[in-house]
């Protein structure tokens, strides 16, 4: 067996060979066009004069001397570390109370705590004028002046990524030893001692991680920002103010080489300490078993109990909001904010191209996603090209959507670019939101593939079946779990997303993301409201549906996993 599968690790020049080194080199090709070339010619016009002449750093020099632009690397790194300290600390509580104690009703709040996950982060934005705005229902309760500033954008991130670290808190607090806590227990240690000494030495890893996720977040999130932030610069919404408000292409590129920044550090430190990650759990642990203890579980029971009641409340304001005729002075409940082509920002047409769009970037996205990654994991030739192909992959991550949307305009707008005319369609469109998301979609088919052994390509190699059939007949259908939860995560993001493509669409292509926020710079909030409503309902509605057809094929095509 080994001599057949060093027969597969050197390919010998054949039909099959030249096939999966086109496949590699085209995958590679397709990471360099979608994402370096873009962002090299942002680089590039990030150093240049509006007419195109090199004028070195100038750009960045008349950048850092502008009080205004200055201020926003200020106020975005407050928003960022207060949103971060807010966001761990109630993910870790709730987290810690949905797996080490015997509170009832955890199925409940995962369920409600997942809600924001459906949500464009405009929702939570439009919710939050209607609480506490000028005429919101809940002013009396903001302890500052106005919903329009810091406060507003730091509330409105906290909903939007909270689910984003609860289930990182989730996964590592739920992996851990239980007889380290058995014998803490038998030597009668404190229990603050236990969870200084056990609880959190096992999941700081889990812990950086949530604080970087959700200081890029942060800082790199449009939605928020531009909806309530008012006059409170941050470094996403003045990207979109320089090159929407002031068509200064040059200074919106500075600024995104500078949101840039602090994205690839946090990306650089979770890899690194991704690195130095130990095992947790060895083969001889016990799992733990919440025990009962009814002080302490009323008092987390409050405490998330607190936090599901605002998500609730966040959403339901939302809808709400969404039906009411003309708010505050006719309550009257009625569909009109829905007549979206009485409003201006798109209308219902906008909708459908996001229905469009979403679909081909789960279908297109799918499909190159998973290839690429089998090739990555499965072929073993060209070394130096996987190896290019694997960083290609782990890019996207640090790069924030309003970077790479500006970048696209940079390299497609370009007369001289061959792939010119895919700018202002559809397809720029999908191609940018398939390469914004690729990152995780990438690790989650490199980790299925990963689990299968590699014996069947050595015994296929052996039966001379070509890669490609045993591709179809097994690698794929092993890993159907995993690409579908690549299809719908895509159709979700691809749904709700904004920072991306707020700089791509053209007035053929208006998305419904796009639309919420030109109803709402019209005037619209309510209508723009409905959007959101609409579009969050119709990421749950392909959710349940994912649910319920993984479940019928998982059921049918591989029963061999509940045997």
């Amino acid at each position: 067996m080994s001599t057949i599968a060093a027969r597969r690790l050197v390919p010998v020049w054949n039909t099959e060979a030249f096939v999966q080194r086109a496949l590699l080199l085209l995958g590679v090709v397709f990471l360099i066009l979608g994402l370096l070339a873009p962002l090299s010619t942002m680089l590039l016009k990030s150093l240049q004069d509006q007419a195109g002449n090199y004028i070195g750093l100038a750009n960045y020099a008349e950048y850092f001397t502008n009080p205004a632009l200055f201020g926003s690397i200020i106020n975005s790194l407050i928003i960022a570390c207060w949103t971060t300290v807010i966001v761990v600390t109630c993910a870790f509580v709730t987290a810690y109370a949905l797996t080490r104690s015997g509170m009832a009703g955890k199925k409940g709040f995962r369920l409600i705590s997942s809600l924001p996950l459906f949500a464009p982060s405009l929702l939570p934005a439009l919710s939050m004028i209607y609480l506490f705005g000028n005429q919101g229902i809940l002013k009396d309760w903001l302890p500052v002046d106005s919903i329009y500033g810091p406060v507003g954008i730091v509330m409105g991130l906290c909903f939007w990524i909270f689910p984003h670290a609860l289930m990182i808190l989730i996964t590592a607090l739920s992996n851990s030893d239980a007889r380290l806590y058995e014998a803490a227990k038998a030597l009668k240690t404190p229990g603050w001692r236990v969870f200084l000494t056990i609880t959190l030495p096992g999941v700081r890893y889990g812990l950086v991680n949530t604080v970087f996720v959700c200081f890029t977040l942060a800082i790199t999130d449009f939605g928020v920002a531009k909806v309530i932030g008012g006059q409170y610069n941050v470094l996403a919404t003045d990207i979109y103010k320089q090159v929407v408000g002031q068509q200064n292409f040059q200074m919106g590129a500075v600024v995104s080489m500078i949101l840039l920044l602090p994205a690839i550090l946090s990306f650089w430190i979770e890899r690194r300490v991704q690195k130095r990650q130990t095992a947790q759990v060895s083969a001889r642990a016990v799992a733990i078993q919440p025990e009962s203890q009814p002080l302490r579980d009323r008092l987390l029971m409050l405490f998330c109990g607190a936090i599901a009641a605002f998500l609730l409340l966040v959403i339901g304001m939302a809808i709400y909001a969404s039906l009411i005729t003309f708010w505050p002075y006719n309550l009257t409940l009625s569909l009109d904010n829905y007549q979206f082509d009485m409003m201006d920002g798109g209308g219902w047409e906008s909708y459908f191209n996001s229905l469009r769009m979403a679909f081909w970037v789960a279908i297109t996205g799918t499909a190159v996603i998973f290839m690429l990654a089998y090739l990555n994991e499965k072929i073993k030739a060209l070394p130096l090209l996987r190896k290019t192909m694997q960083f290609l992959a782990m890019l996207p991550m640090a790069v924030p959507g309003m970077v790479l949307g500006l970048s696209y305009i940079f390299f497609f707008n370009s007369p001289t670019n061959p792939l010119n005319f895919m700018y202002g369609t559809l397809a720029i469109l999908v191609l940018n939101t398939l390469v914004h998301f690729y990152t995780v979609c990438h690790l989650t088919a490199s980790t299925s593939l990963k689990q299968i052994d590699g014996e069947f390509e050595s015994v296929s190699a052996s039966l001379k079946v070509p890669f490609y059939t045993t591709f179809r007949r097994v690698t794929l259908p092993l890993c159907l779990p995993a690409v579908l939860d690549i299809s719908v995560y895509l159709f979700v993001n691809a749904m709700t997303t904004v920072s991306a493509v707020v700089f791509l669409y053209s007035a053929e292509t208006t998305l419904a993301s796009v639309a919420v926020i030109n109803m709402d710079e019209a005037g619209d909030t309510a209508p723009a409201a409905a959007m959101a409503v609409l579009l969050m309902f119709t990421a749950l509605g392909i959710k349940s549906c994912h649910w319920f057809i993984s479940k019928e094929l998982l059921s049918r095509s591989q029963r061999w996993r509940y045997a």
